[in-house]
């Protein structure tokens, strides 16, 4: 594909659609290299599962597709669940801020709940355009 035909496609595409794609694409990187600094063991393996999914919502999401809403519901409810357990567990176990990577993490954990909450309900409110 040229690139005089990725930025027509750009173009004619919605700010608020291309910005959902741009979160789930850059979740799909973040569940992908949790899963490398795991060495891929099978604990890990739901990593992989939402990074694969992520990056499909955000194809489906780019490309207007009807299935995009139902992976992004999919996902919205596991991923929310392991993100707020694991911020959770990680307050509890030490305050919020014992350190400047901690801090970086729950901020990161805190902004992919709320993204992900955005991107539902707005995905689910606008799903009349993705036919």
């Amino acid at each position: 594909m040229g690139v005089a035909k990725i930025l027509s496609k750009l173009k004619s595409r919605q700010l608020d659609t291309l910005l959902l794609a741009i979160f789930y694409i850059v979740a799909g990187v973040a569940y992908a290299y949790v899963l490398a600094l795991s060495l891929f063991t099978f604990a890990f393996m739901p990593a992989g599962a939402f990074a694969a999914l992520s990056f499909i919502a955000a194809y489906g999401l780019f490309v207007k597709k009807k299935w995009a809403v139902w992976i992004v519901v999919m996902l919205f409810f596991p991923a929310a669940t392991l993100s707020v357990g694991t911020l959770y567990s990680s307050v509890r176990l030490s305050t919020f801020a014992p350190s400047v990577e901690a801090l970086l993490f729950h901020l990161a954990l805190l902004f992919y709940v709320f993204f992900s909450f955005v991107s539902f309900v707005y995905v689910t409110a606008k799903r009349k355009t993705f036919q």
